[in-house]
């Protein structure tokens, strides 16, 4: 399986509500909003960015990885005015076994609306059909109960439970993870 052959960007997702797109040099004033914010990536395996030159730097890594094919990560925008709400990630992408590992992050304007699960379904089902993945994993922070809950809700099987896996702000975190197989996906996804 080679992802994504000939591609000089990443394919544009759209859902209701939202695009997931590609991000660019312009994006990194959202992007540092949303990720120098404490809250956001308090479950996450890195700290707050400290300034907009970090953010920068971020969107520079997005671009290069998804020229390796090793990361693909898509900016949430609003499908109405183009303003980025977060990210959707596929990462640590293992073409051979058709597997790959699944982030996302949403800026705390934009928690509570459905967001996470409409992006997160998107990608999926890209992961699933165009990617031809077999394996979608996640983990998850234990104290992170909305992603808990919309990693089950998408039909995530936990799959075990880590301790101490990441050291972040000064603490270490554990990690519960998840898998979805696509046969899995294709069961509890519903059919035009």
């Amino acid at each position: 399986m080679t992802v994504l052959p000939g591609a000089i960007a990443l394919p544009t997702l759209s859902t209701a509500r939202l695009r997931l797109r590609m991000l660019g040099p312009d994006d990194a004033p959202a992007v540092f909003s949303i990720f120098s914010d404490p809250e956001v990536v308090r479950y996450w395996s890195l700290p707050p960015l400290v300034d907009l030159s970090g953010a920068q730097s971020m969107v520079q890594r997005i671009e290069a990885l998804f020229l390796e094919r090793t990361l693909l990560q898509w900016g949430i925008v609003r499908a109405d005015d183009d303003r980025v709400l977060g990210t959707c990630t596929l990462a640590d992408i293992d073409a051979a076994h058709r597997r790959a590992s699944l982030g996302y992050a949403l800026g705390r304007a934009a928690w509570g609306r459905g967001f996470a699960r409409e992006a997160v379904a998107a990608l999926l089902a890209f992961g699933f059909t165009a990617l031809d993945l077999h394996r979608i994993g996640a983990d998850v922070d234990p104290r992170n109960l909305r992603s808990l809950r919309l990693l089950t809700a998408l039909g995530f099987a936990e799959e075990g439970y880590q301790r101490e896996t990441y050291f972040v702000m000064d603490e270490w975190q554990d990690a519960v993870l998840f898998g979805l197989l696509r046969r899995d996906w294709q069961a509890a996804s519903p059919r035009p």
